[in-house]
């Protein structure tokens, strides 16, 4: 593959809007297509952004020659369909987080990218932040001695419209797929799969749930993570990390860090500061294209066996709070759960 990656915006949401303005910040990064479902909307985002060809339906942004890479924007519900076609027709995905609606699906999506040989990866951003990999290193170098607890949370107060996409069960809506996914990656960043979930929710009279507690546990580590997810409440969007040795505490909005404080046992404490901007999805845009050109079919940043381990995760956290979409197939009966409808 030559130097420049072409990309092709599957979506033209808000999230496509950021990435879009963040990649065009990259040295070697050109994008060339814009597809939405209607033609209006995909030939006003590249009108926008000075995207030479809008599609008014996917078929047309999988089927151009000159798309090295397809980055999609749609809701979770359409991840699946959206990023298998994308493989199906030879083109390389990063695809929006949660990777898809459960772990079946996300099994077929990387079986699909395996067996082709073609690049995938899970828009997870924060994975690829400069400050959250510096703090994994100190995590890994022993800074804090061995884990004990993982603390975090990501919560929104709303209130939103009745027919907002979060409350809408059709398209994946919850607070855990949105925003319990940033909570659940960030613990098993840092320990792996847990092999103990529990957990307990407030439900909307739809059945999709606005306020998740989850407690993971590792016997083999002799850790556990408190987390939680709310569409119903503005939580401290903070994280925490405590070993025997010390604690890493990072403050609001740990999942785009602009700083955390490492706290040792007989030491000041020490503060690491992120020199770029935080909010930034273009770290994440900038490691698909160094695997691209490195001929990579995975990252090692946002491995795909990561990204499978995190959706086995969200399933059992929904199989304990009763939460089921349309979509899927019903034949297994939900764990029985602690739930309050709301």
């Amino acid at each position: 593959m030559s130097q420049k990656v072409r990309w092709g915006i599957l979506a033209t949401g808000g999230i496509a809007e950021r990435f879009t303005t963040d990649v065009t910040t990259l040295d070697g990064a050109e994008i060339v297509a814009v597809a939405s479902r209607t033609e209006a909307s995909a030939k006003a985002f590249a009108d926008r952004f000075g995207i030479p060809r809008a599609y008014g339906d996917w078929a047309g942004l999988f089927a151009d020659e000159d798309v090295d890479v397809v980055y999609v924007a749609t809701p979770h519900h359409a991840h699946r369909e959206a990023a298998g076609l994308a493989l199906a027709a030879g083109k390389a995905v990063l695809c929006e987080k949660a990777l898809t609606l459960n772990a079946r699906e996300a099994e077929e999506l990387v079986t699909l990218s395996r067996d082709r040989g073609l690049f995938l990866m899970e828009a997870m951003w924060m994975y690829c932040n400069p400050l959250i990999r510096r703090l994994v290193e100190l995590v890994r170098e022993g800074a804090i001695g061995e884990i004990r607890t993982v603390q975090a949370d990501f919560g929104l107060a709303g209130p939103f419209p009745t027919d907002h996409r979060l409350l809408d069960p059709a398209v994946g809506g919850g607070a855990l797929l949105d925003l319990g996914v940033y909570p659940v990656s960030f613990a098993q960043l840092l320990l792996g799969e847990p092999d103990s979930v529990q957990a307990h929710a407030l439900l909307s009279p739809l059945g999709v749930d606005v306020n998740t507690g989850m407690l993971l546990g590792w016997s083999d580590k002799g850790a556990s993570a408190l987390l939680s997810c709310s569409l119903v409440a503005d939580t401290p969007l903070t994280a925490s990390v405590t070993g025997t040795l010390g604690r890493i505490d990072v403050p609001r909005g740990f999942f785009f860090p602009e700083r955390f404080t490492l706290h040792r046992d007989g030491e000041e404490p020490e503060e690491f500061v992120n020199e770029d901007d935080p909010h930034s999805l273009r770290h994440e845009a900038a490691e698909v294209m160094r695997c691209l050109r490195a001929g990579a079919t995975e990252s090692a940043l946002v491995p795909l066996d990561g990204s499978l381990a995190v959706m086995r995760t969200l399933d059992a956290v929904r199989d304990r709070i009763g939460v089921r979409y349309p979509q899927e197939d019903r034949r297994e009966e939900p764990q029985e759960a602690l739930v309050t409808q709301a």
